[in-house]
């Protein structure tokens, strides 16, 4: 239920997030988000009586997750999203099973489980043929789609290392909703620095639309949504986790041929079924060992 909520909510965030642009700053935006979610998140924690601060290592661990949860990564994001097609940053964002397997294996030593790799691999294909047009559409387009995939593998490589520390401090007894309040306030503080030393207009545009857009991501999308992911990551490890980010996409082209006229084509539905199987192979059990009167049985006989 958790992994079916985490892929609903932030597969439709696109839309709040459509909804944002325009007068306000993006980073100022962000800033937004996170401050009234890490505001939300210490009301419920100090009236829960689990209000805590993170101390020695915890507390740098805590900084880290913040840093690349919900600061760095979006930056990232935008400033790829300025330069190349939003299928592209998709595609790239998705590969986040394969670096969490990857990033879990360097540091932790985890094994890199084949069924993971190989999933995460096929739903990297279906995300191709889902998007092709537009990663048709961007060939030849020399320096600047370099850089945008350049910013976007930043941001998954944030995303992945963010997961890699939620997870270590799971292992220390820290529950998700405590150190995304912290990480979620450090994103915020530095988010409002750089808007102050770079000069960026402080603004806030009172209409219904960007409104309920602010407390969608906020509320949902940030409380609800990073808190359920994180606890993912704890329970599943990064490496199955993060097979959600392949499923946003679709999610999202399921919102847009409802509401926007998205037109599904063979590609794209042959790219649909490779994430599906991409899915179930992520999640697929292995067999229990038979035993030996089962595997052989003259052996059982003897």
């Amino acid at each position: 239920m958790l992994y079916a909520l985490v892929v609903l909510i932030w597969g439709t965030t696109w839309i709040a997030l459509k909804w944002q642009l325009g007068v306000v700053p993006i980073p100022l935006s962000i800033a937004y988000r996170f401050g009234l979610a890490a505001l939300i998140l210490f009301a419920w924690l100090a009236w829960r009586g689990q209000l805590q601060r993170p101390r020695g290592r915890a507390g740098l661990w805590v900084l880290g997750q913040g840093l690349c949860l919900f600061c760095f990564n979006f930056v990232c994001f935008l400033n790829a999203s300025a330069l190349i097609h939003s299928g592209l940053v998709a595609v790239v964002f998705s590969s986040a099973t394969l670096w969490n397997a990857l990033l879990a294996r360097l540091v932790h030593g985890r094994r890199l489980a084949p069924q993971v790799m190989a999933g995460g691999g096929l739903g990297l294909v279906g995300l191709l043929l889902l998007f092709w047009p537009e990663i048709r559409s961007a060939q030849g387009a020399g320096v600047s789609t370099l850089q945008g995939l350049a910013w976007a593998l930043g941001g998954t490589l944030c995303f992945s290392t963010g997961n890699l520390l939620s997870a270590a401090l799971q292992g220390q007894g820290l529950k998700p909703a405590q150190t995304n309040a912290w990480g979620m306030l450090v994103g915020t503080l530095l988010l409002l620095s750089y808007c102050l030393l770079q000069g960026v207009p402080f603004a806030y545009e009172p209409g219904w639309r960007y409104s309920s857009a602010l407390l969608y991501l906020a509320i949902p999308g940030s409380v609800i949504g990073f808190t359920a992911y994180l606890t993912l990551v704890g329970r599943l490890g990064p490496e199955r986790a993060a097979y959600s980010t392949v499923l946003f996409p679709v999610v999202a082209l399921n919102v847009s041929a409802l509401f926007e006229g998205y037109r599904w084509t063979l590609p794209a539905l042959l790219g649909l079924a490779c994430v599906m199987a991409g899915n179930v192979l992520v999640f697929r059990k292995k067999a229990p060992p038979l035993p030996i009167s089962a595997a052989n049985p003259r052996q059982s006989a003897a």
